[in-house]
């Protein structure tokens, strides 16, 4: 698979990473670890989960029993400061609470080491400089190898960026946000930022929870068990969507490709995307998200894509 590098860094990924979001919750134990394995065979090595995954645990805990020997040949990337009690003491980007959920994400990943390490959410009660100063303190531990941010606004970034300037510490490489062919937030402010200062976007929900997959149709109830069918507010907040997604969907079907093929190839045309993270709860979606990795879009195909959307 081919890999890219993240912003202005050295670490390098494979351009399909593996979201583990599902794992510890909507798979086992036993699908988690087929779900891994697939990824490691089918040479995904970005592999993106967050300490509140799997039930506030359960997804790290999945990652360190079933990598092994493999740990070293991935790059693995977790996050922290969501709420990890119901007391919301666990949560937060202070440099005391930061040196605490490091080291349970080292404790559950069984690992002596982070490759990435990322703010999940903005914390408005500490200030960015000492949050940026305590993630500088553990990559010169050695328990982090590089850092990242998620969900900031464009603003947020750039404070980062230039407090990361003005005191010398390790700057953010990464920013992960929601990106795909029906949500283009980004396009607005945090794609520009991003691109200026040589970070790399990272998107999730690259398929806009299955709308993207192309199982679900304008006038039909959603398949039985799907994100559409257990969550009506996602089914509700992509109504209005439908029209354009069968227009790129004939887009796909007529270049022998498929719209979920589509969805991906689209993401990894923009110079500022280093890796696409989907999640997977079978091997088989694995194989299909690793394969979508392969479709390079022409500069005609691109415009005409984005002469759908503009419809």
């Amino acid at each position: 698979m081919e890999t890219r590098t993240v912003g202005q860094s050295g670490l390098r990924v494979s351009v399909i990473g593996l979201g583990c979001n599902n794992f510890g919750d909507r798979t086992d134990a036993a699908t988690s670890r087929r779900v891994i394995d697939a990824a490691v065979d089918h040479g995904i090595t970005l592999f993106d989960t967050a300490d509140v995954y799997g039930r506030r645990g359960g997804s790290e805990e999945c990652l360190g029993h079933a990598l092994g020997a493999r740990r070293k040949d991935i790059v693995l990337a977790t996050k922290f400061s969501l709420p990890m009690d119901d007391a919301g003491r666990l949560a937060g980007a202070s440099r005391r609470y930061i040196m605490q959920a490091v080291e349970a994400s080292l404790r559950r990943l069984k690992t002596d080491w982070i490759d990435l390490y990322q703010l999940h959410m903005p914390d408005a009660a500490t200030p960015i400089e000492e949050t940026l100063r305590a993630l500088d303190d553990l990559i010169r531990q050695g328990k982090v190898r590089y850092v990242g941010s998620s969900n900031l606004p464009a603003w947020q970034m750039v404070e980062a960026e230039w407090t990361a300037r003005s005191v010398g510490t390790s700057r953010f490489i990464s920013t992960t946000t929601e990106y795909s062919l029906v949500v283009r937030r980004a396009e607005a402010e945090v794609i520009p930022v991003a691109r200026r200062y040589g970070i790399g976007l990272l998107p999730y929900f690259p398929l806009a929870s299955g709308l993207l997959t192309g199982k679900y149709r304008k006038d039909a109830p959603p398949p039985q068990g799907t994100r559409f069918d257990t969550t009506p507010r996602l089914a509700k907040a992509y109504a209005g969507a439908y029209e354009t997604v069968e227009a790129l969907s004939a887009f796909a079907e007529a270049r022998g490709r498929t719209l979920l093929e589509l969805a991906f190839a689209w993401l990894l045309a923009n110079p500022a995307v280093p890796s696409v993270i989907a999640g997977a709860t079978s091997p088989e979606q694995v194989a299909q998200n690793a394969a979508a990795g392969q479709w390079a879009l022409s500069s005609d195909d691109t415009a005409e894509v984005e002469r759908i959307l503009a419809a």
